[in-house]
């Protein structure tokens, strides 16, 4: 009988993937809750570069170009390296050179891509644009995942969509500017600064001061203060290095050695940058000096301040428009962390650090203290502007992260200390719907911010893409330059139209009080001359260029030879150059701007949009007139007769001549008929 008995054997299956136990995490801040649970959702660095894309590009596509010297300081010597005309500011003259033609070339080769294959320079544009955003996106990307890896995971997931959803970083991320150049530079040199500072990595000291370096000497030569933590730290604080009393004498000569050293290495960029400008400018210069002598050491007479004052809360207001409730965040990022070393000082990783070891608060001190340095200057200033701020942009998204993740601590050892359970903590979504809530509320007003932006003060791009895509083949089109695009009333497609024989009208744009928003060459087709008339504004505009019509070489790299040449009346006092204006009986077209509902006119500034005897408009968009307009309204946006009834808008308009316009179209005519053109 024992032979037919049948027994059940149970065996194990066999895990062939052992279960993973995840470890502590091992960064400055640490959770208290939770410890052995699964981590945070973080994206990975392509998952990262992928999601900030879309957004960045939109950006190169779509914001506003906020400031007009990134036009004429930037832009406009571009364009005159790359088609051989543009408008000259006396900053981009030798005898002042405080504009780096260095940096300018930087970005030649994504401007000359379109035209090599004939896409023709408005793409070029968006080419340039779309280059620095995607510059951003990868620095943005590896910030997201050092501070991930050296702070915190869920410090990492908030700076990653305080980022993404973020009206600051909407415009500065694809602006051609020095200043977004140093935020590039500085924010891969803050990606390594985070590593605790140690004997043993000399990687981390060479590599954040060769990129503090490169945003100074490329970019913005006082970006260099937001290195200030880091130079501290690598003087004087332990780091991640265990010091003995007996030792610290060699170990501080180390320390100074190796960041003296490693300073020296940083200069040798200084080496290309300062033999670009000196052949570019014709003579010897060294233009991070120039900058810094210039609004340092100007004298009364010279210097920033010609250019405009500030209140000193002016950043202030900037940044809550641009960054909403990560503001008062950032700031309280410092003090909280205060808070913090008392009341859940176990988040800091250790409770009492001994005599021969750096403290993790002290640590994460210096890694927030670059925001409140840098803000302490600029505040002292008193010429202030938005693009000042750039360099520290992503800065007040790391802050304003760790606040958020310190508030969610307090609100952690609220709970328990109220329920006496830490598991009852670990089981409730208050905390992570507190912090959904920020990041969302922080995400919806800044998108609301960059809709106004793109309703509201779109226009100029607008009126200038309407001019090349609508009224200059309109007017090929009624000559005979351009077989005839229109059948009845049916357009044809076309998706791409030579607007060369252009150059036969002879046409002149005219900027007046407009000047400041003219958006650059680049957006007006080569043939269309650009001037400027008299208006109610007093100081210096910028001259042109002298012409150069050879082809760009890169043989002979260097033959603009208008970059060695200083316009007479260009000037460092902001002196007026009435020799740079022309006659507006002069112009064709004319770009102005005009609030009907509230008129103001004078005779510098007539109202040319209602002068239908001499101007016809050719198109008029709306522009929202802010003073007449709720401060809430015109801040924000949203959809529905509710909201934008309480604000008032203007026309911004480009106006043709009639009769001038009128009479190059006939002879224009009767030359195509007559076999001249």
């Amino acid at each position: 009988m024992a032979s037919n008995v049948q027994t059940l054997r149970l065996r194990r299956k066999e895990d062939p993937k052992p279960s993973v136990h995840f470890a502590r995490h091992s960064g400055i801040l640490q959770d208290q809750l939770r410890r052995s649970a699964r981590k945070p959702w973080n994206p990975d660095f392509l998952t990262a570069v992928r999601i900030l894309l879309l957004i960045r590009v939109a950006a190169a596509m779509y914001a506003n170009i906020q400031d007009c010297d990134e036009v004429f300081n930037f832009w406009e010597p571009l364009h005159y390296i790359d088609h051989g005309h543009g408008f000259q500011t006396w900053e981009v003259t030798p005898m002042y050179a405080i504009r780096s033609w260095a940096y300018v070339l930087l970005h030649l080769i994504p401007a000359r891509l379109p035209l090599i294959l004939n896409l023709g320079k408005r793409p070029a544009f968006f080419a340039v644009r779309i280059t620095l955003a995607v510059i951003s996106t990868l620095c943005e990307a590896k910030l997201c995942r050092t501070v991930v890896e050296k702070v915190n995971e869920r410090v990492g997931r908030y700076l990653f969509f305080m980022l993404l959803f973020n009206a600051g970083m909407w415009n500065a991320a694809p602006a051609l500017l020095p200043s977004s150049f140093a935020m590039y530079a500085i924010t891969i040199a803050f990606t390594y600064s985070l590593e605790p500072s140690s004997m043993k990595n000399k990687r981390r000291t060479l590599f954040a001061t060769m990129l503090f370096a490169t945003g100074a000497i490329v970019g913005w030569p006082f970006a260099l203060a937001l290195s200030l933590p880091f130079v501290f730290e690598e003087l004087l604080i332990f780091g991640g290095d265990r010091v003995e009393p007996s030792s610290r004498r060699s170990w501080m000569i180390s320390r100074w050695k190796r960041l003296f050293i490693s300073g020296l290495v940083s200069a040798l960029i200084s080496v290309p940058v300062i033999a670009i400008d000196s052949v570019a400018y014709g003579r010897s210069n060294i233009v991070p000096w120039n900058i810094v002598r210039y609004n340092i050491f100007g004298g009364s007479e010279r210097g920033p301040d010609l250019y405009g004052t500030a209140p000193w809360y002016f950043y202030i207001l900037n940044l809550l428009l641009n960054f909403n409730v990560l503001v008062p965040l950032a700031f309280i990022s410092l003090p909280g962390l205060a808070v913090t070393y008392r009341v859940d000082r176990k988040r800091l990783g250790m409770s009492k650090p001994g005599p021969d070891q750096s403290s993790p608060f002290t640590l994460l001190a210096l890694r927030l203290a670059p925001l409140y340095v840098w803000t302490a200057i600029l505040i002292t200033q008193a010429h202030k502007e938005e693009r000042f701020m750039f360099p520290a942009y992503p800065l007040i998204c790391f802050n304003a992260a760790v606040a958020l993740y310190l508030i969610r601590g307090w609100m952690e050892v609220a709970y328990i200390s109220a329920t006496k359970s830490s598991y009852r903590a670990s089981r409730s979504i208050i905390f992570g719907a507190t912090t959904c809530i920020v990041i969302a509320v922080t995400g919806l007003i800044s998108l609301s911010r960059v809709l106004a932006l793109w309703h509201y003060y779109h226009a100029p791009l607008s009126t200038f893409s309407y001019l090349e895509t609508h009224e200059l083949p309109r007017l090929l089109n009624v000559t005979g330059l351009l077989p005839p695009l229109l059948h009845g009333t049916e357009e044809i497609d076309r998706p791409s139209i030579d607007l060369a024989p252009i150059r036969a009208f002879d046409l002149r744009l005219c900027l007046g009080k407009e000047w400041y928003r003219f958006p650059g060459h680049y957006l007006v087709p080569n043939g269309v001359k650009v001037d400027f008339v008299k208006s109610e504004f007093e100081g210096l505009l910028p001259a042109h260029f002298e012409e150069s019509h050879a082809k760009l070489s890169f043989n002979g790299w260097w033959d603009r030879p208008g970059s060695r040449i200083t316009p007479a009346s260009l000037n460092d006092i902001n002196k007026e150059a009435p020799e740079f204006y022309v006659p507006i009986e002069s112009c064709d077209y004319l770009v102005d701007l005009d609030f009907p509902e509230h008129p103001v006119s004078s005779l510098l500034e007539p109202r040319y949009a209602v002068d239908n005897e001499t101007w016809e408009r050719v198109s008029c968009l709306p522009f929202l007139d802010a003073s007449r307009s709720s401060l809430l309204t015109r801040t924000l946006w949203l959809p529905g007769s509710w909201w934008q009834d309480k604000n008032e808008f203007g026309d911004y308009c480009l106006l043709k001549n009639r009769d001038k316009v009128h009479k190059k179209e006939d002879e224009v005519a009767w030359r195509v008929q007559e076999g001249k053109l």
